[in-house]
């Protein structure tokens, strides 16, 4: 009997500051790391999404937050495809060289990458985001005119027969707002996380198809003093290339099993579910910790949430470092206790339940 894929969930929720994973793509070396030492694994776009910076590698499953929830919650399955014929939603609110930036963007994966690009349509009325900051300073925002926003995602899925949806909408500039200025110089959290995933949701949840979004706004001036981390926005012109090539290879969603099939994975099958250890309320965590999934909480990853693994009555494995974590992924792969790699190994006790 053959072994079942070992199965890997990277959560790093967006908007929330995260020192590892709250900048755009920089927590894709941990990506890369982990799939490297595992049969596959599962994260979400603002982990993988670099502006114009990505990496595609067929043993990450690229699956928007609201699907991943679902997911982890057992109810919707995850079918890797080979490629997914995408369309494009572009803001009414867009003006036109802006909008011709992003189409430009799009033609260049077309020629370059080789992905499957239909067509788009422009909403019939400006999606009109505001942009939020909540008590703790995680970023969350609204958008004026969701009907706008799923009238144009109706279109392409009715019509055009999409099978994943990008999403551009303009994005108030606040180049002067002290909130951009901490997150340029690797201090803050991104202004603009929270709402991003508010678009992506209302499409996911209301189609049941692959969705992510990118901004538009407006290129900055140079800055000296500019964080690495924050380095991979100031690129070009558009955030789009990373959310085309991310989508090309997003896995079906299951909502339905009788859509199933042997290739559909399901939360019963993850192994390892890996965490920062003060983010642990998000609802794809709080579903995973009712499986035997193991979790990992990673204490150097702080964001501004104070929602502990103990605080909630989950058990976890606490490690200081993705450095760590990957340590035991390999053990637990390979089928070694991870106690047993420690300098200290108590002995047996009896049990009294015999």
């Amino acid at each position: 009997m053959s072994l079942k894929p070992y199965t890997v969930v990277l959560l790093i929720p967006t908007g929330i500051g995260a020192k590892i994973g709250g900048y755009a793509g920089d927590a894709l070396p941990v990506a890369r790391a982990i799939a490297k030492v595992s049969d596959r694994l599962i994260t979400h776009p603002n982990v993988l999404n670099g502006a114009q910076l990505y990496w595609s590698e067929p043993k990450i499953l690229y699956v928007e937050g609201y699907a991943l929830d679902q997911f982890a919650l057992g109810k919707w399955g995850l079918t890797p495809v080979r490629s997914n014929l995408i369309g494009i939603i572009l803001d009414q609110g867009i003006e036109p060289e802006l909008q011709l930036r992003h189409l430009q963007a799009a033609d260049a994966v077309r020629a370059t990458l080789g992905l499957s690009i239909k067509d788009y349509v422009i909403t019939d009325a400006p999606l009109g985001v505001e942009l939020r900051t909540a008590p703790s300073g995680a970023s969350w925002g609204t958008i004026s005119n969701p009907g706008s926003l799923l009238r144009a995602a109706a279109k392409l899925v009715e019509q055009a027969k999409v099978e994943a949806i990008a999403v551009v909408a303009r994005f108030p500039d606040e180049e002067n707002s002290p909130a951009l200025q901490n997150y340029r110089q690797g201090s803050g959290v991104d202004p603009i996380a929270g709402a991003e995933a508010v678009i992506s949701h209302l499409i996911v949840r209301n189609f049941g198809i692959p969705a992510a979004h990118a901004p538009a706004l407006q290129p900055l001036p140079l800055e000296p003093e500019l964080s690495p981390k924050a380095a991979a926005e100031e690129l070009g012109y558009t955030f789009f290339p990373c959310v085309l090539v991310g989508l090309s290879r997003a896995p079906r969603l299951i909502t339905n099993q009788s859509r199933s099939s042997l290739e559909t994975i399901w939360a019963d099958q993850v192994d390892v579910v890996i965490v920062p250890a003060d983010a642990c309320g998000s609802p794809a965590l709080l579903g995973f910790s009712q499986l035997k999934t193991k979790i990992i909480a990673v204490a150097e990853n702080q964001t501004r949430m104070q929602v502990t693994p103990e605080s909630l009555g989950i058990k976890a494995i606490r490690v200081q470092s993705y450095l760590e974590a990957l340590g035991v992924i390999v053990a637990e792969s390979a089928g070694v206790a991870f106690e047993s790699l420690r300098p200290e190994l108590l002995s047996l006790s009896k049990s009294d339940i015999l």
